[in-house]
């Protein structure tokens, strides 16, 4: 293999193609909002013309994929902000359809598409929605009039599709399913050894990271009665819906409202946010869940707290989320999503192969374009606070919405203070806003010890600091201060 030439592109993504003569190279401009076309002449790629989509950043639109049609003249385009597809007459230089590659209309951001391609004719488009496990199909045959022709099941999260005659390519990043990790890594242990994509079979400690084996899939081209036979499965396989989105299933005079703008005396909102550990690290010693007791680390005699509000309230044994590491798991809690960045970018980072900690508003692209529960509350003229969530080292906002909303005397992720000294933190300062008539509707609280220092000489024991843990984040809910009166911390303690 020799290399030819090379050009830099200031900003990227993953959108890359040739015409089929091989004469035209289209090169996604990322965040510059625009599609760059090369040619190649004489093995030398030489810059042609740019075809821009709206203004660059911080406007979001990015471009992950795209596919040409050289018989139409036509260049389709997926963004990875939103569930669209743009189709770009390259004769005239501009969008003539837009397709919406989501399950249901008018959805909001969440189908990730990010790959696109043709089939052999250039009448069919597949559309790969990783975050539907699906890929979208359209008749295409007839420019500007695109129609569903359904769905095809896939893997877990469809990162890139292409078609070679009748026979369907997907790559799937996460696989097949998840899997547990009964060996490791735990932080009571002095193994630290941890298994990347190369050395499965050879490490004693499987790594979260790790154990997303991506997979190929080929599928036969599907005719008309097995498309809709996968467009079944797929809208079975998906517990979302339009239904879904405005109306829950829930008791009669819950406080928790079932219908979106249905009245509800809840006032003050108070998000306990904890690190790292599985539903079965805590609570698989619960003989009424669905947990495993071999995976407990920190059962009862650790966390009486959580175990008590498990039993008295609600267990969750059954709730599943998308969040892997610290990184898109914060995404997720504050913002029920990890975009395609956040999620393509954290293994290079968390595995050394480069990259910086893209997570918790500390890298922009990989934001959610609609923002976070504290951006939602802004536009509702819902007050809010955060204590350290997604907020830096030197007590500066990593987002723009949460510029003086912060709490300038709460620890930040350091280890080596308590979480029961982050609680009087926070009640010191929720007494005083509360005596100034300034109590924030949403408060999210962040009390983190129980990430641990493993076994660290001269500090604090894992079982240590998940105690410690525990009574800060059951206290802080339950405390007489969010009744009106003064905070105490009122549970077990050890």
């Amino acid at each position: 293999m020799q290399l030819l030439d090379s050009v830099i592109i200031a900003k990227g993504w993953l959108g890359l193609t040739f015409s089929k003569d091989g004469k035209n190279l289209y090169a996604s401009g990322g965040n510059d909002n625009w599609i760059m076309r090369y040619q190649i002449n004489n093995s030398k790629i030489v810059p042609h013309d740019t075809l821009v989509f709206g203004k660059p950043w911080p406007v979001r639109i990015s471009i992950a994929g795209i596919a040409v049609d050289d018989k139409q003249q036509l260049l389709y385009t997926v963004t990875k902000e939103d569930n669209s597809v743009s189709v770009i007459s390259t004769e005239k230089n501009r969008v003539i359809e837009i397709l919406n590659s989501a399950l249901y209309p008018n959805s909001p951001a969440g189908s990730t598409s990010n790959s696109l391609a043709l089939s052999e004719d250039e009448k069919t488009l597949y559309i790969a929605n990783a975050d539907n496990n699906c890929l979208a199909v359209f008749d295409v045959s007839n420019p500007g009039y695109s129609k569903s022709k359904g769905c095809i099941p896939t893997g877990w999260h469809p990162t890139c599709v292409r078609v070679i005659k009748n026979t369907i390519y997907v790559t799937n990043g996460k696989g097949l399913t998840s899997k547990p990790n009964p060996d490791g890594p735990s932080p009571v242990s002095k193994d630290e050894a941890v298994a990347r994509h190369a050395d499965l079979q050879k490490t004693k400690v499987q790594y979260i990271g790790g154990l997303f084996t991506g997979t190929l899939e080929a599928i036969s081209t599907p005719d008309a009665n097995k498309m809709a036979l996968y467009s079944q499965l797929v809208y079975k396989n998906t517990p979302n819906s339009k239904e879904k989105e405005m109306v829950s299933n829930g008791e009669k005079g819950n406080p928790i409202p079932t219908g979106v703008g249905d009245l509800s005396p809840i006032k003050y909102v108070f998000y306990v946010i904890k690190e790292n550990r599985t539903y079965d690290q805590v609570l698989g010693d619960i003989p009424e869940g669905n947990g495993d007791p071999l995976l407990v680390l920190f059962g009862e005699k650790v966390t009486p707290n959580l175990h008590k509000i498990a039993k008295e309230f609600v267990l969750l044994d059954n709730f599943y989320v998308d969040g892997e590491v610290s990184a898109d798991g914060h995404n997720w809690t504050m913002g029920a999503y990890g975009t395609d960045y956040l999620e393509k970018n954290w293994p290079s980072s968390y595995g050394g192969r480069g990259g910086t900690y893209p997570g918790e508003g500390e890298k922009k692209t990989a934001d959610n374009k609609d923002g976070f529960l504290w951006d939602y509350c802004n536009r509702y003229g819902i007050s809010f606070r955060t204590y350290v969530e997604f907020v830096s080292d030197t007590f500066t906002a990593n987002i723009p919405v949460l510029t003086d909303h912060i709490c300038p005397n709460y620890t930040g992720f350091q280890l080596s203070i308590r979480d029961t000294s982050r609680f009087y933190m926070w009640k010191k300062d929720f007494e005083t806003l509360l005596a100034a008539g300034k109590a924030p509707r949403l408060s999210t609280i962040r009390f983190a010890n129980d990430h641990t220092e493993g076994l660290r000489v001269g500090k604090p024991t894992p079982k240590a600091h998940n105690a410690d843990n525990d009574l800060a984040c059951v206290c802080t809910p339950l405390t007489p201060t969010l009744s009106l009166g003064p905070a105490s911390l009122p549970l077990s303690k050890r």
